[in-house]
């Protein structure tokens, strides 16, 4: 792998609908391995094109992603499919889980393909989180409300994804629906022991890994009762969980680091999270709404040794969610998946 194609660890974000000079600074640095949109940088599938154009004229290997799950969770919509939302496909499951298990694979599969066409690579899907009816954040961005429901419809919608092409990113390990907090805002703490988190929670996570899901993004909840950090920055939870007792092989990504969940407690030093996720397992790491605070990370990052930052394993985990070559789109499926995902809405 040659020095100029190396992927960093960090995903940052962009002000608005194009590359400012600081962020084409920003860009070049080998430190940055991607960027994740948002829909303050996104106004219809032309403007997009432009702003694609721009980042793969500055570095063309970058990881381009975005949360495109449905419902109240798609960046990009003008132009685009209105998704729906994961939960709404638990009536049909309780009614006949064999269909509504291929309507989700048609779900990834639109979801997918509508992301290729505007050049990017993948989407932090499926949410394998079991709704409790507890977190309003998770809530219908969950696909089921049992650890059976959630895992058979989430791993549906992921195979579909990969009949585009575009690789999955499973979230958010070790399980996030059972506590109230928002971890945008809030520190969140999950009680539960780690053999009921084993035999509810994980169970989807546990079955995607099983069936080969390219990416895992962890929670910014802290689980006391397993480990004092919150699971992005745990090595208990990264590498001795995932790695070592799942058999997991894949990319581990952060959530956005600048999450309030993600800060142990106020700290001098801004990066020092950023820093405990990538020691602690995390290949990918994100960095976003805050551009003074990523330029302080990205410095952070690359006073870091080489070997932390590019170890071969890492490089070859990142480079595997740039998405596969695909054929021509079938276009009688592509109109009865977009009349799929508007009668669901309705």
């Amino acid at each position: 792998m040659s020095k100029t194609a190396k992927l960093g660890p960090l995903i940052i974000d962009l002000k608005g609908l194009d590359v400012s000079a600081e962020e084409k600074e920003l860009l070049s640095r080998p430190i940055v391995g991607g960027v994740i949109f948002f829909a303050r940088n996104y106004t219809d599938p032309q403007q997009l094109d432009a702003l694609v154009r721009q980042i793969r004229a500055i570095r063309p290997e970058l990881l381009l992603c975005v949360d495109q799950e449905g419902g109240r969770v798609q960046r990009f919509r003008e132009g685009r499919t209105l998704l729906p939302a994961p939960g709404k496909l638990r009536a049909s499951y309780q009614e006949n889980p064999a269909a509504a298990k291929a309507m989700a694979t048609e779900l990834g599969w639109l979801t997918a393909v509508e992301l290729r066409e505007l050049d990017l690579d993948f989407s932090f899907a499926p949410v394998l989180d079991v709704d409790y009816g507890k977190n309003k954040v998770i809530a219908d961005r969950a696909f089921g409300d049992t650890p059976t429901m959630a895992a058979a419809l989430a791993q549906a919608f992921w195979r579909g994804m990969g009949e585009a092409g575009c690789a999955g990113v499973g979230k958010h390990f070790p399980g996030h629906g059972f506590v109230t907090e928002d971890t945008h805002i809030e520190s969140a703490r999950d009680p539960r022991a780690y053999e009921e988190l084993l035999g509810a929670d994980m169970r989807p996570f546990i079955e995607m890994i099983e069936a080969g899901i390219e990416a895992m993004m962890p929670a910014h909840v802290i689980y006391p009762a397993c480990d004092p950090s919150p699971a992005s920055q745990s090595s208990f939870w990264l590498t001795q969980v995932l790695r070592e007792r799942l058999q997991y092989q894949g990319a581990i990504i952060s959530d956005d680091m600048g999450m309030q969940g993600a800060d142990l407690e106020a700290e001098e030093d801004e990066s020092a999270s950023v820093v405990r996720a990538l020691r602690a397992g995390c290949d990918l790491l994100m960095a976003c709404n805050n551009p003074e605070r990523l330029l302080r990370v990205a410095d952070q990052l690359e006073s870091l040794p080489g070997e932390l930052l590019f170890p071969e394993d890492s490089l070859r985990r990142r480079h595997s969610m740039r998405r596969r070559p695909q054929g021509a789109v079938d276009p009688a499926r592509l109109a009865q998946a977009r009349e799929l995902a508007q009668s669901l809405r309705q």
